[in-house]
C-alpha cells in the first residue's frame, strides 16, 4: 500500500479538499470489491458516478470524500494498493481547475485570463480559481473546465495567488458549441406508468423524511451524499409517479441549506435520473 498517497490524501482532506485514488491512467480506482479494476463496466466521469449498481458512489467524483475514516477504512485499502496518484473533486473544495493541455493554450490563457495559483503538469498547467462552475470538456482546443461533477489530478499546491472564478472563464463555457456540451435541462418529475409498490403516503413521506436527514447530517463528501441520496430516492420512488415537484423541492432545499447551489441540485437529479433510466 502507497502510505505517501494516503498521507497526501489526508493531508489535502484535513484542508477541505474531497480526495479519492487514481489510476496510472488517470481514471478513479473503485474503492469497493465489485468496482475493483472497474470490474462493474463503470466509466466515471464528469457527468456520471459510473455505471455500477452499490449502493453507494464507491468511484468517480462523488467518492471523494475528506472523512479521514473512509480514506484509511478497508474499503479503501484495495484502491490505495494500486493507485498511482491522488486526485480531487474541484467543485467540493470551491474550485474551478481551468485545464491548459500544452503551451500553446498556456501562452492564450496568459494574455485572456486573470493571473491566479497555477500548478505544472506533464503537457501544460492547471488554472485554479475560487469558486465552482458546471464543468465542460473541450471549451476551445487544448482546454477543459473542471469543477462540480468532476475529477482533477492533485499535482502539488502550485504558485501564486488563487482569485475568484472570472467571467472569462464561465463565457468560455457558454460558448462552447452543443455537440460538445449537452443542452441544459430541466428537473423533471418523473411520469408514471410503472406499478405503485407504496400502497400507503406514509411510505413515501418517510422515504422523503429520511432522505432529507441523509442530507442533513452529513459532515463532509456533501456533493458525493446529495447525488448518492437522489438516487435512492429515485430507484425506489422514481418509476411510478409517485413523486411530486413538492417531493423534489424538499431535498433540494435540504441540500441547499448544506451548501449546495441550485444548478449542483439539479445536475446531481439529472444524472441520478438519466443513470436509472427513469
Amino acid at each position: 500500500m502507497n502510505t505517501n498517497l494516503i498521507t497526501a490524501a489526508l493531508s489535502l482532506a484535513g484542508t477541505g479538499v474531497p480526495v479519492l485514488p487514481l489510476s496510472r491512467g488517470k481514471r478513479p480506482v473503485g474503492n469497493c470489491p465489485s468496482c475493483t479494476g472497474t470490474a462493474c463496466g463503470g466509466r466515471p466521469n464528469m457527468l456520471s458516478a459510473g455505471a455500477c449498481v452499490c449502493p453507494a458512489p464507491c468511484h468517480g467524483w462523488a467518492a471523494a470524500t475528506t472523512d479521514p475514516d473512509v480514506i484509511t477504512s478497508t474499503a479503501w485499502a484495495g484502491a490505495w494498493r494500486v493507485a498511482a496518484g491522488v486526485a480531487y473533486h474541484p467543485g467540493g473544495a470551491d474550485l474551478t481547475v481551468v485545464d491548459l493541455d500544452n503551451p500553446d493554450v498556456v501562452a492564450w490563457a496568459r494574455t485572456t485570463l486573470p493571473p491566479t495559483r497555477t500548478v505544472a503538469t506533464t503537457r501544460g498547467e492547471h488554472w485554479l480559481y475560487r469558486g465552482t462552475m458546471p464543468s465542460a470538456n473541450a471549451v476551445r482546443p487544448g482546454v477543459d473546465i473542471k469543477s462540480t461533477m468532476s475529477y482533477a489530478r492533485w499535482l502539488g499546491p502550485g504558485t501564486g495567488t488563487l482569485v475568484p472564478l472570472p467571467e472569462a472563464v464561465r463565457e468560455l463555457a457558454a460558448r462552447q458549441s452543443a455537440a460538445a456540451r449537452p443542452a441544459p435541462q430541466a428537473v423533471p418529475v418523473p411520469v408514471g406508468g410503472g406499478e405503485c409498490r407504496h400502497r400507503t403516503p406514509a411510505f413515501l413521506e418517510r422515504g422523503i423524511a429520511m432522505a432529507e436527514q441523509r442530507i442533513t447530517e452529513a459532515s463532509s463528501g456533501v456533493h458525493a451524499t446529495v447525488y448518492a441520496t437522489f438516487l435512492a430516492v429515485l430507484a425506489t420512488h422514481g418509476r411510478c409517479g409517485c413523486l411530486t415537484e413538492t417531493h423534489i423541492a424538499r431535498l433540494f432545499a435540504a441540500a441547499q441549506a448544506k451548501g449546495e447551489r441550485p444548478r449542483h441540485c439539479t445536475d446531481a437529479w439529472t444524472n441520478a435520473r438519466t443513470r436509472l433510466g427513469v
